[in-house]
């Protein structure tokens, strides 16, 4: 069944057939083939087991537990479902040092950013400190990323805010609207833990880079547009987050501008952006960056309180209310006509929130050296939102912007997330008052400094000048945000994803090859332009998996490769063609419509007295082909382990 190995064909030996070799002569002199092998059969169930552990636990996870005692056994498992314990036990003073410097520095980031990014989500400032309390302390301690620092994040918080502003008011219902923000934040919660439970991480990957930069570029334009309202002063300003609804709100309330607004919110911005294009030139002055923020709080509270500011048309925050988070459970909201709004908000907010921290999380991770595990990162981010929603939290992941802060600022661990938490704790035990002052337009500026930086302008031409399909995917994600809505944005991005993903393999890629002059070995002849045709043979490499959704445009293009073929033997007057081989290295899988198209392709062109030859099937295609009695089909003639010895026999045979 697997193939004869004492045909009279024969080789000379050598370690690289493919290689070394030379081209095949139409002499009769003796040659050996090598028969290609089928692997050893599994039962279904250990196929089955095989298939399970591959899709899920890729990283083995459980080879840590091999042959060791049961009380170590134990310990490893404490160790890994809280990794804090792990790196705590060779904690020490020199550590904390570090870590205390990252977490004192990111919470000058963070505390300004957390109340800029509640108003964002359309949710009272304090929820954004709240949000920068509570998840940090959990992440701490089941968490796997040194340097993820954690909070409130601008995209989320926009998702957030624009899913639910759609259908309640936060002006007009403020209650309803904070318990659906809460409420959607534990779905969220509940969805990340539970992918990372089921080892379904891979879900996730469905956001593609491209598609992503789009959306969030698309994004970053419209949050800095709906700040327009706190930069102008603006008092009556759309709830729609498209770009031409907002552009019309803008110049139709022209007469609510407010210059002293203006003035103030542009000052601050430069001051901001200046800040970043430091820190961006010289990265041993990260500190620039990470300070502005926290430094114009307190220039634009102390100008404010200083020249009476709300008399002059420049509102201010207001009263924060002080004191640790009040709890929230009783404010879930788990039936009524808004639980689908609070269940769709959460899951799609929540796939975002896992993107960026995990994207974030694997990108410092690797700047130290040290891996991250993606599924244990998703029952940490999950963990935090679902104990964070009954803590008057809202959705929080990992920052890009804060945690490159703290990675800048030498953080050695996640007690820089302890740091950063005992700071805001601080500060909303004691400090509140002092925000009574704030401008709203400042929270605007730091908003628009900080997601400015979301727009990867040069990300997009790369991709223009790689990949003109991925360039596409993220100019309709980027125009989808910006024209339609951000949902609708989003599920372009996925949309498109997809369908790249089903042209792929609908549509796989076949490529005729020929031989590369002074060795045996067969490539692409678009890209190898030396390589040559072999006289009377028809080599087609075969570049994908022979699935059901691809058979039979395989076989119409292999047939239409055959008939091109023809048509120019015919035009140059060259050999007739005699033999087709597959080249069937790169199909890595087959299912049953794939060995039926197989069979069906050997019995056309079989009419046509061509003979089909298959090279090279790899171990499970060789397995299903054996199991089909597609290689009884085929016989062993017709199989060989390499293009040049299915050359060298096909010749020896039409010689005989």
């Amino acid at each position: 069944m697997t193939g004869g190995s004492n045909r009279v064909e024969s080789f000379p030996d050598g370690s690289d057939l493919e290689a070394s070799l030379p081209l095949p002569t139409p002499s009769l002199a003796p040659l050996e083939v090598h028969k290609v092998s089928v692997p050893h059969e599994l039962t279904t169930l250990q196929y089955f087991k095989q298939r399970l552990c591959e899709v899920f636990f890729p990283d083995d996870p459980f080879h840590q537990f091999k042959n060791k005692p049961f009380l170590r056994k134990l310990v490893l498992a404490l160790q890994y479902i809280f990794p804090i314990f792990e790196w705590g036990s060779d904690y020490s003073l020199s550590l904390l040092k570090s870590d205390a410097i990252s977490g004192v520095t990111i919470a000058s980031l963070a505390i300004p950013q957390g109340i800029s990014y509640a108003k964002l989500a359309n949710l009272p400032p304090v929820i954004g400190l709240y949000s920068s309390f509570v998840p940090p302390l959990i992440y701490s301690v089941l968490g796997s990323s040194k340097d993820l620092a954690v909070g409130p994040v601008s995209i989320a918080s926009l998702v957030m805010g624009s899913m639910l502003r759609e259908e309640v008011s936060p002006e007009k219902q403020p209650v309803l609207y904070l318990q659906l923000a809460f409420t959607a934040t534990f779905f969220a919660g509940v969805f990340q833990a539970s992918l990372g439970l089921l080892r379904l991480g891979f879900i996730v990957d469905f956001l593609s880079k491209p598609t992503l930069t789009g959306f969030m570029g698309g994004a970053a334009v419209i949050v800095s547009l709906q700040q327009l309202k706190g930069l102008l002063g603006i008092v009556h300003f759309t709830t729609k987050m498209g770009f031409i609804p907002v552009m019309q709100s803008v110049f139709e309330e022209r007469t609510e501008w407010a210059w002293q607004t203006v003035l103030m919110g542009l000052s601050f911005l430069a001051f901001l952006l200046i800040a970043r294009h430091i820190s961006s030139r010289s990265p041993k002055l990260f500190w620039v960056s990470a300070a502005a923020p926290l430094t114009s709080v307190i220039l634009s509270t102390t100008v404010s309180f200083i020249f009476k500011a709300q008399n002059h048309g420049i509102k201010t925050i207001g009263h924060l209310q002080k004191g640790v988070n009040p709890p929230s459970v009783n404010m879930l909201e788990f039936q009524g006509p808004y639980l689908s709004l609070a269940i769709k908000t959460g899951i799609v907010t929540g796939i975002l929130a896992l993107t960026e921290g995990i994207a974030v999380g694997r990108t410092f991770a690797s700047l130290k050296n040290y891996q991250i595990d993606g599924n244990k990162e998703m029952v940490a981010i999950g963990a935090m939102n679902m104990a964070g929603s009954c803590a008057s939290c809202y959705v929080t992941t990992g920052s890009f912007s804060r945690s490159a802060v703290n990675y800048n600022a030498g953080c050695k661990t996640a007690v820089s997330n302890i740091v950063l938490a005992s700071a805001v704790l601080f500060t909303m035990l004691f400090l509140m008052p002092l925000f009574y002052y704030t401008p709203n337009v400042m929270l605007s500026a730091i908003i628009i400094a900080a997601v400015i930086g979301l727009i990867d302008v040069q990300g997009a031409l790369w991709l223009w000048k790689v990949d003109k399909f991925d360039f596409l995917a993220c100019m309709s994600a980027f125009f989808g945000v910006l024209l339609i809505s951000v949902q609708m944005g989003l599920a372009i991005a996925v949309g498109i994803s997809l369908f790249k993903i089903l042209i792929q393999v609908t549509r796989p890629n076949t490529v005729i090859l020929g031989n590369v002059p002074g060795t045996n070995s067969f490539r692409n002849l678009i890209q190898y332009r030396e390589a040559t045709r072999v006289p009377s043979f028809l080599i087609i490499g075969i570049e994908s998996p022979i699935y059901f959704t691809n058979s039979m445009y395989l076989q119409e293009r292999i047939l239409r490769w055959v008939r091109e073929e023809e048509e120019k033997i015919t035009k140059f007057n060259e050999n007739s063609l005699k033999c087709i081989i597959l080249d069937m290295a790169a199909v890595t899988s087959i299912d049953t419509s794939g060995m039926e198209a197989l069979a069906e392709l050997k019995k056309i062109l079989g009419k046509r007295s061509l003979e089909l030859v298959l090279v090279n099937p790899v171990g499970e295609v060789a397995q299903k082909l054996s199991h089909s009695g597609t290689w009884d089909l085929f016989g062993t003639e017709r199989i060989y382990m390499t293009v040049g010895e299915a050359i060298a026999a096909s010749s020896y045979k039409s010689k005989i």
